[in-house]
């Protein structure tokens, strides 16, 4: 009997564990969107802590249950706004194996990730060129990070395994600050623009090969 009511009583607390642990994360979600749909149209810099909490519907004395600073939040923010582009470069990984092919399919790729997730693109961008302080500071670590990845990708296509580290990682910034590019542009772009879409498109192909042709030219000519 008394072994039951232990297993009752463990049942019991585990489940107000993992109740309340879910209960933590519903609220840091709800701080992280709220943050999100306030910098729509601003900086992060401007940002108060009584408005992410007032927009996420809890006090402001909760709010560091979840995060140490504002600062801490806008760290956050970027993390998972780096994922977010993550995913969409190990979706694009996925592409055919021509140059062209590839291009093709990571630009289109970006168009429906950048759609689909344009709060996260805004807040990166945004932050990128206007931020300031330890947000900017993440967004510039975080994109070097990536960077670097995207050029140990690159490291597995032919033609390119015998770059050296720093012409591979020359060849990623390119392609990053080309892709951080078409960001800008689609972001500006009107709403249902199908014609707009299409341009900035044809225009991301362009400058892509630009890069994947002009780069190896630099290198046969150095």
């Amino acid at each position: 009997m008394d072994d039951k009511l232990d297993v009752c009583t463990l049942n019991a607390v585990t489940a107000e564990q993992v109740t309340r642990h879910e209960r933590k994360e519903r609220t840091r979600r709800a701080l992280l969107d709220a943050a999100l749909r306030l910098l729509a149209d601003r900086g992060f810099a401007s940002l108060s802590l009584r408005e992410v909490t007032k927009q996420a519907g809890i006090v402001p004395t909760a709010f560091y249950r979840h995060f140490a600073s504002m600062e801490d939040l806008g760290v956050a923010l970027v993390e998972e706004s780096m994922r977010t582009l993550r995913g969409m470069i190990r979706a694009a990984r996925s592409a055919p194996a021509s140059s062209a092919g590839i291009i093709r399919a990571s630009v289109r790729t970006l168009v429906e990730h950048v759609r689909a997730h344009e709060d996260h693109y805004r807040f990166l961008t945004r932050e990128r060129y206007g931020g300031t302080g330890t947000v900017q500071r993440a967004v510039a670590v975080e994109l070097r990070l990536f960077s670097r990845e995207l050029a140990v990708d690159l490291a597995r296509f032919e033609g390119l395994r015998e770059w050296s580290t720093e012409d591979l990682n020359m060849m990623a910034d390119l392609i990053v600050t080309a892709m951080l590019g078409t960001v800008l542009d689609l972001l500006e772009a009107r709403p249902g623009d199908t014609d707009a879409v299409a341009h900035i498109q044809r225009t991301a192909e362009k400058r892509l090969r630009l890069v994947t042709v002009g780069v190896p030219g630099w290198r046969s000519d150095g």
